[in-house]
């Protein structure tokens, strides 16, 4: 989503992290999956019948229901770190280029940690070029740099879900418009 504010003094672009549909519905799936499993292996050491659309009990305990169990375990485990995952956004942000402060300001919220915060800041004038690249074949690529004098390349866009390009070059011609840089990469 991006942000034209401030009389076109002010352009922001925000990130999405993990909160994504995908990620939810990941959790609910394996979280689901691992209580059947789980439950699974306890009905078979119990010979109690905890599951209404199946009968466990009838799995011998040793080895079936300690995998099952431990199946179960896993995905509440993995289930579990998915809905952390989201509820940190790990990824997610904002891009912001402000022609009244004359700096862009990269944020992203990291790890838990005295790091979780991440954030960058640097002159408008140290901006050289808005750099595009474009991978295609089996795992294509087409990610937006900051290009900075003297420094290495930033990273503009979401991990994990390639923008199309025609998405990609509009937004690569506004932003580089918007600070008076020229397009790298097309």
């Amino acid at each position: 989503m991006v942000t034209e504010t401030t009389a076109g003094q002010c352009y922001l672009d925000r990130v999405q992290g993990t909160r994504r549909l995908s990620n939810y519905w990941w959790a609910v799936v394996v979280g689901l999956g691992g209580l059947g499993f789980l439950l699974a292996g306890i009905s078979s050491y119990t010979h109690l019948n905890l599951l209404p659309f199946a009968d466990p009990t009838q799995l011998i305990f040793v080895p079936q229901g300690i995998v099952m169990g431990a199946y179960g375990v896993a995905g509440l485990g993995l289930s579990l770190f998915l809905w952390l995952l989201i509820g940190w956004d790990v990824g997610g942000g904002y891009n912001e280029y402000n022609k009244q402060t004359q700096q862009v300001k990269i944020f992203r919220w990291g790890w838990p940690g005295k790091d979780r915060r991440v954030e960058l800041v640097y002159p408008l004038d140290e901006v050289q070029a808005i750099r595009v690249d474009v991978k295609d074949g089996f795992n294509p690529k087409r990610a937006l740099y900051l290009r900075l004098r003297g420094k290495r390349d930033i990273p503009l866009t979401q991990v994990g879900r390639p923008l199309a390009l025609s998405e990609l070059e509009d937004q690569a011609a506004r932003l580089a418009q918007f600070l008076a840089v020229p397009v790298e990469g097309l």
